[in-house]
């Protein structure tokens, strides 16, 4: 039965703090009725890509990786909403069975599936939840927040919880929607009226019912951001940063007055619909924002329901649509409509397409995401053919351009004046992977703007005209990532109000260019982002950051080390510190430094000796060390760092795992049971595997 929480509970044991302790490797892999087992050996690789994502791997397939790296270790491995035993079949072979005490968790609705992966296992039926327990559940997510539930109201609330006949998911739907009205007996009556006439429909339609209930009270402007949903793929993990640049693009949202943007007012509207329990969170950020989301499978097809009825979204191709969402099966229609009405053209599977010639045919089009779509016959073979279609470029009232190939962006670009985002991916089908991406001058002519984003574009030009210079990008707010970025002053002007910046530092040859002082010019940077490759001499003088960054993550050994870490402590804002590959032999902080700072990771670094004290770190929550081979030990003070929660070690030496065990009972023996410790080692030697 869809809805009775068999998710939910898998997902609250997955996460436990005991089993992660317990369990040296974990992955989840959503399977889905449609499903292939590619997708789902290749989910797996995603789910574990910190472990297998190296040199060592390289020319193997993907299969052989998933095998290689759970060989010898002890997994617990999550097959969420399995539909079929072929599902099982295809992928058993991958997972090594070595009395280790690894386990495979299988989530499914179908109970000859369940007894057919293993017999001799017993199986946990989910029940229906009884009388008490809906009302608990529909009390706590209605008062989570607090007051306590007024005693005129119990008597109504259990009539409504036990309506939802025992099912979790219509209980958490319901809550959701009491959330959003007054709490008086009157408002209460109406809705148990509601739920009531819901479950005098028949029974394969009562859930549906009730779901829709939650749809029918959404405010307006709510419903496109909620109905756009339905454009992803089942179980699909939904990059929040996307999704909001998307709903963007189509125009859902006013831009708010202040000094609120529009993508702050999206979080919002994305709130509304995870408080409404319409809307899944998968994670959330070190600040508790959203970072990803999804939608419950049932809560899918409501999507798709509605949008069909109120033709706002149509997945199965039909004249006239406003929107349409390309898969494998319908991609070919696009070639032979005239798309008048077409404002919206969304590719988010793995689609091929033999031509992008059609798009003279959408003249009107908005949004145009073909960032999963391919040429089978070319691939793009070279540099030559890996650029922008013509056609692109004749599309006056984009606002929202996504593909995933393009070496050179034409000077036309600029003819896009409506444009605000601009995404190119390295696409996976491609068997010409370019480097860089190059952007002509004109780029500096789009002054709307907002997101331009890149595997790897190249130096930004230098604008070529007085002109150029004048307009500026003064909408720009995510810069990502440029290669060798000459930070000269007047660039620095021409993108003053950046938020997110990505930066690479390949080549010697312009260092005296880079200019690295002038950063300090962005002083609405929020986001920065600097790699530097490994060997590249730069010049021995100390960084300088905006006082208004927040998220921090530098990469490159060859960057300075002292200064600039006295400089980063200053920061008064600096909430998230990535250091990878970027640490002096020593780091001996001070007074006053850090004090913001939430989080902390340290990888694969150099760091021999760390000394400290607990107010030099007065905020922080999460401290990371990843492969941190020469770090013998964790300062006794950082145990004493009240807002302490988390230390986690990935790999390096067994004193560096015991230090951080003797905090953990130094804690515990003064009282302290919240702080947890997780120790993950890994082996250096991976046994051989033959994949049949």
């Amino acid at each position: 039965m869809g809805g009775i929480g068999k998710t939910t509970l898998a997902t609250n044991a997955y996460q436990d703090p005991l089993i992660i302790e317990n369990f040296m490797i974990r992955a989840w892999v959503t399977v889905s009725q449609d499903y292939s087992p590619q997708k789902v050996v290749s989910s797996l690789v995603d789910s574990m890509k910190e472990l297998i994502n190296t040199e060592r791997y390289r020319g193997e397939s993907d299969e052989e990786k998933v095998y290689k790296c759970l060989k010898g270790m002890k997994y617990l491995i999550v097959m969420d909403d399995v539909w079929s035993t072929e599902a099982w079949d295809d992928v058993r072979m991958i997972f090594p069975d070595e009395n280790n005490g690894s386990r495979v968790v299988l989530t499914t609705r179908l109970l000859d599936v369940a007894a057919y992966v293993d017999s001799s296992s017993l199986l946990h039926e989910m029940q229906l939840m009884n009388a008490d327990q809906s009302w608990d559940l529909l009390r706590h997510r209605v008062f989570e927040q607090g007051p306590l539930c007024p005693l005129e109201l119990e008597g109504i609330g259990k009539e409504i919880a036990g309506s939802c006949r025992g099912l979790p998911l219509a209980i958490v739907v319901i809550a959701g929607l009491l959330t959003t009205v007054s709490k008086t007996r009157a408002s209460w009556e109406k809705i148990a009226g509601n739920v009531k006439s819901a479950i005098n429909a028949t029974k394969h339609r009562q859930l549906e019912k009730i779901m829709s209930l939650s749809y029918t009270h959404l405010p307006h402007h709510l419903r496109p951001c909620f109905l756009y949903m339905g454009a992803f793929p089942e179980d699909q993990e939904i990059h929040v940063q996307k999704l909001i640049r998307l709903w963007v693009g189509e125009g859902f949202l006013k831009y708010p007055n202040g000094s609120k943007s529009v993508e702050e007012a999206a979080e919002e509207y994305l709130e509304d619909l995870v408080k409404r329990s319409l809307v899944l969170v998968s994670k959330r950020k070190f600040n508790g924002k959203i970072k990803s989301c999804r939608l419950h499978d049932l809560m899918r097809e409501l999507c798709i329901r509605k949008s069909q009825q109120e033709k706002f979204l149509r997945h199965a191709m039909v004249k006239n649509q406003r929107r349409v969402c390309i898969d494998q099966s319908n991609s070919s229609f696009l070639e032979n409509i005239y798309g008048s009405t077409t404002r919206t053209i969304l590719c988010l599977v793995h689609s091929e397409i033999s031509s992008l010639g059609y798009l003279r045919h959408f003249r009107f089009l908005r949004v145009l995401d073909l960032v999963f779509a391919y040429n089978h016959m070319r691939m793009f073979d070279s540099e030559e053919v890996a650029s922008f279609p013509p056609q692109v470029f004749e599309l006056f009232h984009l606002r929202y351009l996504a593909f995933s190939y393009a070496v050179e962006i034409p000077r036309a670009v600029s003819n896009l004046q409506n444009l605000q985002t601009l995404i190119i991916y390295l696409g996976t089908k491609l068997r010409y992977r370019p480097s860089t991406v190059r952007l002509p001058s004109e780029i500096w002519r789009m002054p709307q703007l907002r997101h331009l984003i890149c595997f790897n574009f190249d130096q930004l030009p230098d604008p070529h005209q007085e002109s150029e210079i004048r307009r500026a990008l003064l909408n720009l707010q995510t810069l990502s990532r440029v290669r060798n970025l000459k930070r000269t002053e007047t660039i620095m002007k021409m993108i003053p109000n950046a938020k997110k910046l990505g930066i690479f530092y390949s080549e010697d040859k312009y260092k005296q260019e880079y200019h690295l002082e002038n950063l300090v010019h962005l002083q609405n940077l929020v986001k920065l982002k600097l790699t530097v490759r490994a060997n590249l001499s730069f010049p021995n003088k100390s960084l300088n950051f905006p006082q208004t960054l927040k998220k921090l993550s530098l990469s490159g050994e060859s960057l300075p080390w002292r200064s600039t870490m006295m400089n980063i402590g200053s920061l008064p804002n600096l909430q998230v510190l990535k250091l990878r590959n970027y640490c002096g032999y020593a780091w001996k902080t001070s007074d006053g430094g850090f004090p913001e700072l939430d989080f902390l990771l340290i990888e694969s670094s150099d760091l021999r000796h760390w000394i400290t004290e607990s107010d030099h770190f007065p905020s922080l929550k999460w401290l990371l060390l990843h492969h941190c081979e020469h770090l013998r030990e964790i300062p006794d003070a950082i145990g004493e760092i009240l807002t302490l929660q988390l230390i986690e070690v990935k790999g390096g030496s067994a004193s560096l795992f015991e230090s951080a065990k003797g905090i953990q009972e130094e804690q515990q023996s003064w009282g302290n049971e919240a702080l947890q410790v997780r120790c993950i080692e890994f082996r250096s030697q991976f046994q051989s595997f033959q994949f049949k």
